[in-house]
């Protein structure tokens, strides 16, 4: 007995810790870029209703596509009179005399009976109305020319959708990349603020023991414990700004708002100086941006509608087919004179609307015309856009650069103060003037690094890529 409560206690410790360490990597993602993008791609809100309405599209235009198939429709009819009889009154039986005695329907012979009353003075005849139930097949088909067109307008409409998702894809891809490169420089911003930090303590701690040994004054310690002060609240600002990139990016991602994120692609791999100034080289191709390509679209279906308004004038054809089989459920047969299969089809012509159509045609074309020109307007605000963009990623290189190099010299004056600072060759002004010296280079350099990913993040978006 003890045997067994102890394997199963054993075994309900082992499955507690497994279930607590899978809970534990539940909560955590480890992703590089790529992997944070496709992630996002999954489970991005935006990205599943982007597919919906991919799905949505497909079912309007099979919708529509149904009306060109033939439609077949069944159905039971079933009628009881309450006991009716037709009547055919006379005197003497000459009505009896005249009414045949059966009557044939489409090759068909169908027997007439008429009971007679028993009374002397009047003779009549009856034709009894029996319960009756029809059994139909009916299948028709109707075509028209704005069916026709209405159909490729849907299949237009389809493109939009899925060029629209491929557009959503691309937008969440930039964006999980401009929110993960904001999260690698603000942690490599406060490595920074770090150093510095305790660059500061280190030299504060040198002047305090200047200050008990009588060879300095204690406000030179005070000032630069303002300056470890400021610092240290630089530090604690760029903490929340970091805690609220990584919340923008599980937004994105469309994870759980509790889940820890661990980011593995360094922050060099992502800013490819070499990559993004070859990016401005490439040339512009333009049916390869999705503004592009949607207003290639919209010009379509525009032209689309044009052609549907011309169909108003355009005959309509129809066909059916019925087969029907009535049968009575009393004992005699009855009268039926519903015929068993019929075939019919019809064309109609549109000739007179009082003018509508006319205005409608009119109107069409009035539209095709402006999305025409919107399509070139767009056309050359992209070409015009693309230019922008080069000119923009070859500033911030060229900045990013510069604040690169400015960052290394600053730290280099700073070490050389802060050396002469400790053995009494430099002063507490220039310390401190090296010190805010150094925050700002760091700031630039921050800056510099975040221009050029979001200027390369743009131009890649132009570029369709």
């Amino acid at each position: 007995m003890n045997s067994t409560f102890r394997t199963t206690l054993v075994f309900a410790l082992l499955c507690s810790t497994m279930l607590a360490a899978t809970a534990q990597t539940s909560d955590r993602l480890r992703l590089s870029l790529r992997e944070a993008q496709d992630y996002a791609v999954e489970h991005n809100y935006a990205m599943q209703n982007a597919s919906l309405d991919v799905k949505k599209a497909e079912a309007s235009r099979w919708q529509t596509l149904a009306t060109l198939l033939p439609q077949v429709k069944t159905g039971f009819d079933y009628q009881n009179m309450c006991g009716y009889v037709m009547n055919f009154g006379g005197r003497g039986g000459s009505m009896s005399s005249m009414l045949p005695d059966s009557i044939t329907i489409g090759g068909t012979t169908f027997p007439i009976s008429f009971p007679t009353s028993n009374a002397s003075s009047t003779s009549s005849s009856a034709i009894p109305m029996n319960p009756n139930g029809t059994f139909s097949i009916t299948a028709s088909l109707a075509v028209t020319g704005a069916q026709i067109v209405g159909t490729l307008i849907k299949d237009i409409a389809l493109n939009v959708a899925q060029t629209s998702a491929q557009q959503t894809e691309q937008k969440t891809r930039a964006n999980v990349k401009n929110a993960y490169t904001s999260i690698l420089i603000m942690e490599r911003t406060a490595k920074l603020l770090d150093t510095s930090l305790q660059n500061m303590q280190q030299l504060l701690a040198t002047t305090q023991a200047s200050v008990a040994a009588g060879a300095t004054e204690q406000v030179n310690a005070d000032k630069l414990s303002v300056q470890v002060a400021t610092m240290r609240s630089n530090i604690n600002s760029t903490q929340r700004t970091l805690n609220m990139l990584y919340n923008s990016l599980i937004l994105l991602l469309g994870t759980d708002v509790n889940t820890k994120l661990e980011l593995t692609t360094p922050l060099e791999q992502v800013l490819d100086i070499d990559y993004a100034a070859k990016l401005t080289l490439g040339g512009f191709r333009i049916e390869n941006n999705y503004d592009y390509k949607l207003l290639q679209q919209s010009e379509k279906l525009s032209r689309k509608q044009l052609t549907l308004a011309w169909m108003d004038y355009t005959p309509t054809l129809s066909a059916y087919y019925q087969y029907s089989n009535k049968t009575y459920f009393g004992k005699d047969a009855g009268f039926n004179m519903t015929p068993p299969n019929m075939v019919g089809a019809s064309v109609s012509l549109p000739i007179f609307q009082s003018g509508a159509r006319i205005a409608k045609t009119k109107e069409a074309k009035i539209n095709y015309q402006e999305t025409l020109n919107n399509k070139q307007q767009a056309e050359d605000g992209l070409k015009v856009q693309y230019n922008q963009l080069c000119y923009d990623l070859v500033s911030a290189i060229e900045n990013y650069q510069i604040q690169n190099e400015n960052l290394n010299v600053t730290r280099r004056v700073f070490r050389n103060i802060s050396e002469k600072y400790t053995y009494g060759h430099a002063s507490n002004l220039e310390v401190t003037n090296a010190s805010t010296d150094i925050i700002t280079a760091q700031s630039n350099y921050i800056q510099a690094v975040m221009s050029v990913v979001q200027a390369q993040v743009a131009l890649e978006t132009l570029l369709g890529m």
